[in-house]
């Protein structure tokens, strides 16, 4: 069998802007750091790890007030360690998101996302 294509998984448009975003887990709220997003997923800076296949909810708040909230399940988890400039150490982690559903309004059910089926 033919391994995938690296560059066929990043084949969706990215957004590579960094936006506040909410995470709502069975733990809670929290806020996380949102980059390169797509239609079909995101990573998200977080503070604590978020067990892998989790559900969480993520939502963006629009300056105008307008809000989107999807629903995710964690597909990855990252933790780094890295030298600064001022000879302390850093640290940061995140988690990579697969987008599961769209929700619409608070009143309205989940809209599903179209996903190809995938033979193993």
């Amino acid at each position: 069998m033919r391994e995938p294509d690296p560059i066929d998984r990043r084949r969706n448009l990215r957004f590579d802007k960094v936006f506040t975003v909410y995470l709502t887990t069975p733990e809670g709220m929290t806020r996380g750091i949102g980059r390169n997003i797509s239609a079909r997923g995101m990573f998200v800076e977080t503070r604590e790890p978020i067990p892998l296949g989790g559900r969480i909810k993520v939502t963006f708040s629009g300056e105008d007030g307008t809000e989107m909230t999807c629903l995710c399940e964690v597909r990855y988890q990252v933790a780094l360690s890295y030298g600064k400039k001022d000879g302390n150490e850093g640290f940061s982690r995140g988690v990579g998101l697969r987008i599961v559903a769209y929700e619409i309004k608070d009143d309205q059910p989940l809209m599903l996302v179209a996903r190809e089926r995938v033979l193993h």
